[in-house]
């Protein structure tokens, strides 16, 4: 095992959010001031929030990069220079509540077992939103959804799950680091899912810790790029996914089952005549229909 001089490392990928990231600084200041570490990778943002964010922090390594890695690729980059034992992946477009990062931490630290620790998620306005699912595709649509999940909302304490999302994700940094760190492959989205399962495949087991809380906004990266593609590119990712580690059954029931779940959902959003919602599951359908295992 790797000798580490830190405990924690905090790693945020940044590109163009803004105001946001500043806030999201702010709001980790304490393991600075801790003697841990804060670390910024920046994927060549050009709307000035890497300079705004840093003034009068001091306290933040900053990576910087000339091209745009994704957030698998600038993760990536800040754990290769991390000096945690821990490394802790937050968004920038997220505000952790106080001591969220040293409670999710400790779940590492409690069970020997424990590999991944994912926060709990809610809104700017504190409302809840999820952070864990499951692995197997059919329950995974089925479930995860706002109705399937309602037991999840009132869980307190820790439970182990399948995969955890990746905007607030504690991870053991040697194992991590022995794994490959994130697929790199995936740009954006999928990249959570499939180090999760990399980790259960190690013996790993990943924990969901909704009292280790941050508030996250409207991923304020991923709309810039995406724009109401957002949910289609979720998607993707997930399909590549099952495509690269479970094969050509797994693709074909997930693919099967969104088809039908997205083409009612689509149906309804043309009745109610919410025409930009429609739009989005529209992306949804066109990229289920579409994908290919090669891609």
């Amino acid at each position: 095992m790797t000798d580490h001089a830190l405990d924690r490392s905090t790693i945020i990928v940044n590109w163009n959010a803004g105001a946001a990231l500043a806030a999201c600084l702010d709001s980790v200041a304490s393991e600075a001031l801790a003697g841990q570490e804060v670390i910024v990778v920046d994927n060549a943002s050009t709307d000035g929030s890497l300079l705004a964010a840093i003034r009068g922090r001091g306290w933040v390594r900053v990576v910087q990069h000339t091209d745009n890695r994704g957030f698998a690729g600038g993760a990536n980059a800040g754990a290769a220079v991390a000096r945690g034992r821990v490394l802790v992946f937050l968004n920038p477009d997220a505000v952790a509540d106080p001591g969220a990062v040293t409670r999710l931490a400790a779940v590492l630290d409690a069970d020997p077992t424990a590999a991944i620790a994912g926060g709990g998620l809610a809104d700017l306005d504190g409302r809840w939103q999820p952070g864990a699912a499951r692995f197997e595709p059919v329950p995974h649509l089925a479930l995860d959804t706002t109705a399937g999940r309602r037991w999840q909302r009132r869980r307190r304490q820790p439970y182990v799950v399948d995969w955890v999302y990746g905007t607030f994700m504690a991870v053991e940094c040697d194992r991590f680091r022995r794994l490959g760190g994130f697929d790199a492959r995936y740009f954006c989205y999928g990249e959570d899912l499939d180090l999760c399962y990399r980790v259960r495949r190690d013996a790993g087991v990943v924990w969901h810790v909704p009292g280790a809380r941050v508030r996250h906004g409207r991923n304020v990266s991923a709309v810039q790029r995406f724009g109401s593609g957002r949910d289609a590119a979720a998607v993707l990712g997930e399909l590549h996914f099952y495509a690269r580690r479970w094969g050509a059954a797994a693709v074909w029931r997930y693919r099967a089952c969104a088809l039908g779940k997205y083409a009612l959902k689509w149906a309804w959003q043309v009745v109610r005549r919410r025409s930009a919602d429609a739009a989005a599951t529209a992306a949804i359908l066109t990229t289920c229909w579409r994908f290919r295992e090669s891609e």
